[in-house]
């Protein structure tokens, strides 16, 4: 193992909070934009910073993560004979490919070519909370838990279907409008 695994986990588990922060909070603004396509000045401040939030901040976290894991892995290659490693990296691939989709997903926003709706974006934002509670599990436990893998995949699964089935609340223009007709 060498001298500089230490700092580089630290910096690791530095660069994997930047970018799960990223992960967690970009699908937020994504609804915040979804919601308010009407509202032209906000859509505006918001399409910077989901911008700033994944180009400046997301990106950047996502490599040096990606860069300070391999040189973990690099330095202790015993880690690679670990079935729950094998795990960890397949969920790490899934979060790389989910943040790459959310990349597309803001170039379709700032040209106004993604439909979506604010719920769609709201089950999407479950997505990282699953894939981060399985790769902590996995990390700390250095082992597979199958059942409570499915256990929690289940449960997530079961949120984002509640989050997409639930009825749209009603604005506050049509509360005021429904009372007058009253």
């Amino acid at each position: 193992m060498s001298e500089y695994y230490y700092p580089v986990m630290a910096f690791h588990v530095i660069a994997v909070l930047s970018w799960m922060s990223m992960l967690f909070y970009l699908p937020r603004l994504f609804v915040y934009h979804a919601e308010n396509k009407d509202k032209k000045e906000f859509v505006e401040v918001v399409k910077v910073q989901e911008f700033k939030l994944y180009k400046y901040i997301g990106a950047p976290a996502m490599w040096a993560t990606v860069f300070s894991g391999g040189f973990m892995i690099y330095s202790n290659m015993e880690l690679m004979i670990q079935p729950w490693m094998h795990a960890k990296l397949l969920l790490v691939v899934l979060l790389i490919l989910y943040s790459i989709s959310l990349d597309r997903i803001r170039r379709k926003l700032d040209c106004e070519k993604c439909q979506k709706s604010g719920k769609f974006f709201r089950a999407y934002n479950e997505i990282p909370t699953i894939l981060a509670i399985l790769i902590v599990t996995y990390v700390i436990t250095k082992s597979i838990p199958v059942g409570f893998s499915i256990g929690v995949t289940l449960f997530f699964v079961f949120i984002m279907f509640m989050i997409l089935k639930a009825k749209p609340k009603k604005s506050n223009e049509e509360k005021i409008i429904n009372k007058e007709k009253i």
